[in-house]
Parts: structure tokens; sequence; C-alpha cells
């Protein structure tokens, strides 16, 4: 798509004023898209689409809203089917440090709301106009955790991955792009968010944002269900979705201890 193409249309993104999202933002900014911003934080929110307009030269229209939360997503809904929206980016997250066995069970449903529940039913709002009109891109942002077992985080993008590649099989004979970006270690705010221990890792497996979002769209636009940027994790992920899975569970849980601290 040109950015010249793509003028008067919109773009929706959650979690879009940090990390991955707040690359997307830009990103579809560049291409021409107007934004629709998402998240909880109203004065960053604001702040962000300050700075695209000013930059891009766009429209953006901001909603503050806790997509763990049941108001929260049947705003974004509501939204999604009153307004044509051209590209939805499911972006939103966040993970929890500790063992599901010793973890708070209302910080568990709160993550299991924002990674599930919510991009399951934005994607169910706008994906029918989407084939209606033959036109439309849904990036859902997954993790290579999904292929490992590392507690309700890996299985809640598990699913996200599983329904992403659903959707995109269903979607195949369509000008309807579905795809899913299933990135490793970036540098965002979310391992600090989630107090997780990170130091040990080497620099060579992070990844960088603006990079990993380029990679992403360039290879939904293509066609392609799964995205995983990095060469380190494209190695990474054959291992982990091809190999044998006592290995894979054990690997997992040691992931998940180390980035605990306690």
């Amino acid at each position: 798509m040109s950015s010249q193409g793509n003028k008067d249309k919109w773009a929706l993104v959650t979690g879009a004023t940090a990390g991955i999202g707040e690359s997307f933002s830009r990103l579809l900014a560049k291409e021409g898209f107007n934004l629709v911003l998402i998240a909880r934080d109203l004065p960053r929110l604001n702040e962000r689409a300050a700075t695209l307009e000013a930059n891009f030269k766009i429209e953006t229209k901001v909603i503050a809203a806790d997509l763990a939360t049941d108001d929260g997503c049947r705003t974004i809904e509501d939204f999604i089917k009153a307004n044509e929206v051209e590209v939805l980016i499911n972006n939103a997250g966040f993970g929890i440090n500790k063992s599901f066995l010793v973890s708070d069970i209302a910080a568990e449903q709160e993550m299991f709301d924002v990674l599930v529940r919510t991009p399951m039913r934005l994607m169910h709002a706008i994906l029918p106009k989407m084939k209606e009109r033959n036109s439309g891109t849904v990036i859902n942002v997954s993790s290579v955790a999904a292929w490992i077992a590392g507690g309700s985080y890996s299985a809640s993008k598990s699913y996200l991955t599983v329904l992403t590649e659903s959707l995109h099989t269903e979607l195949t004979d369509t000008n309807v792009k579905v795809s899913a970006l299933a990135p490793g270690f970036t540098r965002t705010e979310f391992h600090q968010r989630g107090r997780m221990k990170m130091n040990g890792l080497p620099n060579f497996m992070w990844l960088n944002a603006d990079v990993l979002v380029a990679k992403a769209w360039s290879d939904a636009q293509k066609g392609a269900a799964i995205s995983i940027p990095g060469w380190q994790y494209a190695f990474l992920s054959s291992f982990l979705r091809f190999g044998p899975r006592p290995l894979i569970r054990k690997l997992g849980m040691n992931v998940r201890t180390r980035q605990r601290n306690r």
C-alpha cells in the first residue's frame, strides 16, 4: 500500500503509547493512515496523538480504555462497529511475574481478558466488515512464548496465534490480511512493568521494536500467517515448534523461573 493510497483510511492500535504499539502507530502514520490510539493513560495518548499529527500530517482520535474490563473492551467494539477501520493492531498486553500456583487470580483474569478476550472480540467485530468490503489488515501481537510451556502468558499467546492462523486460512481467498507477529525479547517497557529480571539475557537476543514492526507489516501485506522477526528467533521458533515437547516444556519453565524476582 502506498501512503497516498491510504489517505482517509483509519488504523486502530491498542496499547499505542509505548513499545511495539507506539512503533506501529508511527509506521502506520508514515504509511498515510489516520490513527485511533487506544490505551489507559489519556495524557500520554494526547501527547502521542499531537506528535503524530505534527510529524505526519494525519488525523488522530484517542480513546482511553482499560481493556481488562468489559466496559473498556465494549467501548472499542462499539467504535469498530460504528466506523470503518482498515487496520487493526491488537497489541495491548502485559505479563505476570509469578508462578500460576501463587499468583493473584484477579491479575490472572485481567491478563486473560487483555491478551485473549479483547483481541478475540475486536476481531469478531471487525472481520465481517473487512470481508464484506474485501479489504483490511489485522495484526495480532503474539510471542515466541506461544510455543513454550511458560504459564498462562504462553497459553494466552498460543490461543492468539492459533486463532490468527485459523482466520488467516479462512480468509485466504480474500483481500483481508490476518497475521500474528511473534517477537522474542524486545526493548520496550514490558519487562520493567512486569518486574521481570532480564539482566542475564545477551544483547544479541534483544530486538528493536521499529525493525520488527516493519517486518511484521511487510509480512502481513505479503500474506504471511505468522511473522517471526530476527534470525535468532526464526531459528529458536523452529526448535520450539518442532522439537521434543518434554524438552520444550522444561525449557519454558526454566525461562519463566529465571524471570521471576521471587
